[in-house]
């Protein structure tokens, strides 16, 4: 996971390099063009190298268009609801993996795994589609250049908000990186039941990311992330001492689901605010650093399974990163928003 988010960092700079000068509307076709290709190229790799290579490339728009998607987001939605606005975005990224990896999971299985690719590659077609459709036409978004544009992330406060979503969010990762074991070794759920409570907390996701949408925009942003990431703190180590129990591991799960989506629009109008002029390239770091929360959370989740611990201490060390992320978000808004 390392290499994938150094990956996607690298490609998130190139790309934005590239094409930031252009609309921002044929900048999300073009980066959707590149993912519906490769997909299309995976269902006739030939070998396990070209479908690998394949795979790599279908992947290295993801953190742009994101990052364009979240910019533009924030440009069209009416005063006072940028971060609901946002929150869209995520909700329909959450729909997507709650509806679609179930249904390509199976046909993987029962037909064939090229089919997979298939649904995928129609869908970019669709996309592609939409997006020339309904998008309107804006500028581009780009007021400065490229070298301007970076001189943001030479600050410290860039740096900052980065750590805040490395260290904090990882916090969730470290939980969701090992939540099946917890639910069948701790808990006591049939393997069976697993993907049944993957839907559980696919639906809490849902939840919170129209949640966190609504509270960026009712509060400061830098408030909203403080509050989110104390909750979660206190849902983790819920998670560590009552996991035994299925009715509560059921409820924690939904309620973990929330909190992990609810803090990407706080944190996505952070690095907008303070990103003046920057606020493509930053949206598209956010991307790459919930990247490496994945990485650092599945990593020192992982420690106390080194040891023997029970699969319950990954939650453990979660709420530690949470926590360490919400101190974090203090020492921010003192130092800049206060």
């Amino acid at each position: 996971m390392a290499q994938v988010s150094f990956g996607l960092l690298i490609s998130v700079i190139m790309i934005m390099a590239l094409s930031a000068k252009f609309p921002p509307k044929y900048i999300l076709i073009a980066l959707m063009i590149l993912f519906t290709i490769f997909n299309a190229f995976s269902i006739i790799a030939p070998d396990y190298n070209t479908l690998l290579m394949s795979r790599f490339f279908s992947g290295l728009p993801h953190g742009a268009f994101f990052g364009v998607a979240t910019v533009v987001a924030s440009k069209l939605a009416q005063k006072g609801k940028a971060a609901q606005a946002i929150a869209s975005i995520f909700t329909g990224l959450t729909l997507a993996i709650l509806i679609m990896v179930p249904i390509v999971t199976f046909l993987g299985h029962h037909l064939h795994w090229r089919y997979a690719f298939g649904v995928v590659s129609i869908l970019g077609l669709l996309t592609i589609l939409f997006l020339h459709l309904c998008l309107p036409h804006l500028k581009p978004l780009r007021s400065v250049s490229f070298k301007e544009e970076l001189e943001f992330f030479k600050t410290i406060k860039a740096w900052h908000i980065l750590t805040i979503v490395s260290i904090g969010f990882g916090g969730l990762f470290a939980w969701f990186s090992y939540i099946a074991p917890l639910l069948i070794h701790v808990s006591g759920f049939d393997i069976a039941d697993v993907s049944y409570m993957m839907v559980v907390a696919g639906a809490g996701m849902v939840v919170g990311n129209i949640a966190g949408g609504y509270l960026a925009d009712k509060k400061d942003p830098v408030i909203a992330a403080i509050i989110l990431l104390f909750l979660m703190v206190i849902a983790l180590l819920l998670v560590f001492f009552f996991s035994e129990n299925k009715i509560i591991a059921i409820i924690l799960t939904f309620i973990c689901g929330a909190l992990a989506m609810s803090i990407g629009s706080p944190i996505n109008m952070i690095m907008l605010k303070s990103a003046k002029h920057s606020e493509m390239l930053g949206a598209a770091f956010i991307q790459a650093a919930f990247n490496v929360a994945n990485s650092l959370g599945a990593l020192f989740g992982g420690i106390p399974l080194l040891f023997g611990l029970a699969f319950n201490y990954p939650a453990l060390v979660g709420a530690a990163m949470a926590l360490f992320g919400a101190i974090l978000c203090l020492v921010f808004y003192k130092r800049y928003e206060r």
